[in-house]
């Protein structure tokens, strides 16, 4: 069932059980707003941003204690779900199903930050276009080429008159740049960019049914979510909606360096941070 303008959309899952994951969320950084905080407690503030009253936050089997520290005074209501096994990002999101309760839900993961260029955050932005077009939509944002290795990647097309919305027809996790130019061209974007996913998506219940009949047929190896999404454009409307703002990969080499910088510069500390940054370069050492 896909969601109405109506429909209040007041649950998130938020995925943190992957091997390289699931310890990036609890690195602590300083907030926009000036306060350090796990990185976790940012992305749930996100959540928290679109109206999002419940978390369910997947995880691994032994991080949970880890976890409650990091957001022992959360104002989120957050449930813990144990992924018992390492079977891939769908497996890992299918471990909600009963959390979700047969609604929609907003989906981020637990290694990206998000910085709005608006005065809604990116969470806030995503859940009003969902709401407004009734159906599951990705937040995507034009990525160079060289970038493809690390996201999921939407083949699409605009929507006459609705600027930044994009009909999704395929998806492909971490394409070749000779695959992405065959398949994942997008008209009227810009030579060597393609819309990838930006780490959050409001999706429909169908989407667990999806990954459930895949999990079933999966004869061994892990489930991704990639695929899934590719038959959810095929079985309903299935938007993508290119986000105002810019999202923060923790788990890139520098990740954390250019989150943290992302993070300095856009909060109250900007011209302390410049400072620094004019003072490290002006120390920097001559190459001989």
């Amino acid at each position: 069932m896909a969601p109405s303008p109506s429909v209040k959309i007041d649950r998130a899952v938020i995925t943190a059980a992957g091997r390289d994951q699931r310890r990036l969320p609890l690195q602590v950084l300083v907030d926009s707003d000036g306060v350090q905080k796990p990185a976790i407690r940012i992305i749930i503030e996100e959540a928290l941003s679109a109206g999002i009253e419940k978390v369910g936050l997947v995880i691994s089997p032994g991080d949970d204690d880890a976890y409650q520290v990091a957001l022992h005074d959360s104002p989120a209501e957050i449930a813990f779900i144990e992924q018992s096994h390492p079977g891939g990002y769908g497996h890992a999101l299918l471990c909600a199903r009963e959390f979700v309760q047969g609604g929609a839900f907003l989906h981020l993961i637990s290694d990206h930050v998000y910085l709005s260029g608006t005065q809604k955050r990116c969470a806030e932005q995503l859940v009003e276009v969902a709401r407004t077009e009734a159906c599951s939509v990705s937040a995507v944002q034009p990525t160079r080429e060289a970038l493809l290795q690390y996201y999921g990647t939407v083949g699409a097309k605009g929507l006459p008159h609705k600027r930044r919305l994009y009909q999704v027809e395929k998806v492909v996790e971490k394409p070749t740049p000779t695959l992405a130019e065959q398949e994942l061209i997008v008209p009227g974007m810009r030579a060597g960019y393609y819309l990838c996913f930006f780490g959050m998506h409001v999706l429909t219940a169908e989407i667990m049914e999806i990954l459930d009949e895949q999990q079933r047929a999966l004869k061994n190896g892990a489930l991704g979510l990639s695929p899934s999404l590719s038959e959810l454009s095929r079985r309903q409307k299935y938007l993508a909606y290119e986000v105002q703002g810019r999202r923060y990969n923790l788990g890139v080499r520098f990740g954390l360096l250019s989150s943290q910088l992302a993070l300095g510069l856009a909060g109250r500390d900007r011209e302390e941070i410049l400072a620094q940054m004019v003072e490290v370069l002006a120390t920097r050492p001559q190459a001989q």
